[in-house]
Parts: structure tokens; C-alpha cells; sequence
């Protein structure tokens, strides 16, 4: 499988609204629920109107459109870092899957994977 690095340094952030979101960035995530508006973007874009930050996250995107059928991309991928206590926060689209990684274990996250067989661009 081939991950692609995202070189970008990004944030998840709780939000009070839509307001401030530039939804014509290369990378939004949203999500809503009745209890919040989660959001994933490039650091350098997080709205004023966010009541709480969490940053230094970078992330991988698994390449290649991923079919609904398939079982345990993500699961393979989790159990790597979960045995080098690396956490990890999962994004899903339509057509694939992205994975974000603290900063401080990004380099060795991507040691791991690729040892473990995955390739990496």
C-alpha cells in the first residue's frame, strides 16, 4: 500500500461556526453533530471564532481511490504505531482516507510504516 506524505503542518479545531472556514483551501475537514463543529485545516487557517485548538498534527493520505468493501486499511496502519505508542487521528472521505500524526512522531511513524512494508512518497 502507498502512503503519501501531506507536507503541511495542520490543526483540529472545535468551532463556534462557519463563519471564518475558507472552504476553497486544499484541505477541510468538517464535521458537525448536535454537540460540535469539529474542523481539520492548515494551521494557518484556523478561524478567529475557534474555542479550542489542538495543533501540531502533519498527516498521510493513503493513495488510490479505496473501494467501501475494503477491511482493515486503517486497522493495519493503527496496530504499526499502536505497538510504538504512536495515536493517531483518522479522517475519511469519499474516495480515501487520511491520517494524522503528532509532529514529534511523524519521522518515526513513517520509519515504522515503511518497514512494515508500506511505501511512502
Amino acid at each position: 500500500m502507498e502512503l503519501k506524505k501531506i507536507d503541511k503542518d495542520f490543526s483540529v479545531s472545535k468551532i463556534q461556526n462557519l463563519n471564518g472556514v475558507d472552504f476553497n483551501k486544499e484541505f477541510v475537514f468538517l464535521s458537525k453533530t448536535d454537540e460540535e463543529i469539529s474542523l481539520v485545516c492548515e494551521s494557518c487557517f484556523v478561524p478567529e471564532n475557534s474555542i479550542a485548538v489542538e495543533t501540531g498534527w502533519k498527516a498521510l493520505k493513503i493513495t488510490g481511490i479505496l473501494d467501501f468493501g475494503m477491511i482493515g486499511i486503517i486497522a493495519k496502519i493503527s496496530d504499526i504505531l499502536l505497538h510504538a505508542n504512536v495515536s493517531i487521528f483518522v479522517v475519511s472521505t469519499y474516495n480515501t482516507d487520511y491520517i494524522f500524526l503528532k509532529s514529534i512522531n511523524y519521522e518515526k511513524s513513517i520509519a515504522l510504516l515503511e518497514k512494515s512494508s508500506y511505501t511512502i512518497k
